[in-house]
């Protein structure tokens, strides 16, 4: 069995908790799901651009085997969300860092294409993993600190 995890993100440090907890923020922030080690959901706010959630391995959909199982993703859309969310930490980067930014985050991000999810598979077969380099790339400590 892998690992479950939920971690938020303040905009100053990680706690781990589950995603309610974010409710109460009137801040950005990032919250991290583990599922089995396989998929994250990382869902964000504010949302800029995007829809306010990615996945990182799997999304649940190719992970289950059922389209349906979670919404539809959108990585480019999701990338520039979450570099706009990062530009909200650090107001005073240029606009061109988060085209940037983007473009870093975006191969880390799944689809719901299952071939993709494949090819990432043979990075890293842990999901935390996949996170960490994730996190780090956009320029935050890893929540497993």
């Amino acid at each position: 069995m892998g690992f479950f995890g939920g971690f938020l993100y303040d905009g100053q440090s990680w706690t781990e908790t589950d995603r309610s907890a974010a409710r109460a923020l009137t801040g950005p922030w990032l919250h991290v799901d583990i599922h089995d080690s396989d998929f994250a959901a990382l869902t964000y706010r504010p949302t800029g651009p995007g829809t306010g959630i990615a996945f990182v391995g799997y999304t649940p959909g190719v992970y289950f085997g059922m389209p349906d199982a979670g919404p539809p993703t959108d990585a480019p859309r999701e990338a520039a969300g979450l570099a706009a969310w990062r530009a909200g930490l650090n107001p005073s980067a240029p606009d061109a860092d988060r085209d940037t930014m983007a473009a870093t985050l975006l191969p880390y991000l799944a689809t719901d294409d299952p071939q993709d999810a494949d090819e990432d598979e043979d990075r890293s077969p842990f999901v935390e993993d996949k996170v960490d380099d994730f996190l780090t790339a956009l320029g935050l400590p890893p929540f497993r600190g």
